[in-house]
């Protein structure tokens, strides 16, 4: 529900809320059969875009990485409506990811396929991918991702990052945002 309320607070429609109710279905419960499924009872649209979500469509799942590195690339060539319900789950999940961490610290981490690094990177990733068509959705996640990674990589993970000007705090993001492009885009290239 967390997903579909952020896409309608960002201007999504109804058939854009639908899928995102039924973002995760797909690869989480029953792959293209229940693709086809979805398509034949919401129609075409809510099915490209669950399908948009989707990183993989049976069992047993690639490599984690294999499957993250294969999302990214499709994701640049995603529509805009499922880049939107696509950034919203993401979006959720770093904050929900987040307030574990303030809680329990390190030890969510194990929980995680690509453990703290992997998990950390494929978030970032993400929300450098998703600025490139910047709406209110992709602004929050990244202000999420970088108030995990602050939180990840601090002494305790517990305490509140320091208090920056808006202006200097968008000038480090920004400077941030580029080196971790060209860091992505070396890594995927190879």
């Amino acid at each position: 529900m967390a997903v579909t309320s952020l896409v309608l607070e960002a201007g999504g429609d109804e058939e854009m809320a639908i899928a995102a109710l039924l973002h995760d279905v797909v690869e989480d419960c029953g792959g293209m059969p229940r693709l086809r499924e979805i398509r034949k009872q919401f129609g075409p649209r809510v099915a490209k875009i669950v399908e948009g979500c989707t990183d993989s469509f049976g069992e047993p799942k690639p490599e984690w990485i294999e499957r993250k590195k294969d999302y990214l690339r499709e994701v640049k060539h995603a529509d805009r409506e499922t880049r939107l319900v696509s950034a919203s789950d993401k979006l959720h999940n770093v904050r929900t990811i987040l307030a574990d961490y303030r809680q329990d610290g390190e030890k969510i981490w194990s929980r995680f396929n690509g453990k703290k690094e992997g998990t950390l990177w494929y978030y970032r990733a993400l929300s450098d991918e998703y600025a490139r068509q910047p709406n209110r959705i992709t602004r929050e996640l990244e202000i999420a991702v970088s108030q995990l990674e602050r939180a990840a990589t601090g002494s305790s993970g517990r305490k509140s990052p320091p208090k920056k000007s808006l202006d200097g705090a968008h000038s480090e993001l920004s400077s941030q945002a580029r080196n971790r492009k060209v860091a992505l885009t070396e890594s995927v290239g190879r």
